[in-house]
């Protein structure tokens, strides 16, 4: 397993066990760069108006459209540790 992997996985773990929950627009970026770091571009139809949380998130996810995974998750590493250390809330 690569470092980018290793450490992809341990801020999935460390984010669960954050002192306090994050933002919602922190909660969005975490959520898009995972999708992006996991999933790669988004894909599959944007959920309607009537489906707000569904369609913020598609679109903080689709806004990431092109970055690599191995990006998206050394950005999601790097977020996940400025929450640790109380820079981002």
């Amino acid at each position: 397993m690569s470092d980018v992997n290793a450490r992809f996985e341990q801020a999935q773990q460390d984010v669960q066990k954050l002192p306090e929950r994050p933002g919602n627009l922190t909660l969005l970026r975490l959520y898009a760069l995972f999708k992006q770091a996991t999933d790669g571009d988004a894909h599959g139809d944007k959920p309607g108006f009537t489906d707000i949380v569904g369609k913020y998130k598609y679109e903080a996810w689709a806004a990431l459209q092109g970055t690599a995974q191995d990006t998206a998750k050394t950005q999601y590493v790097e977020l996940v540790e400025s929450l640790k250390s109380g820079a981002v809330s």
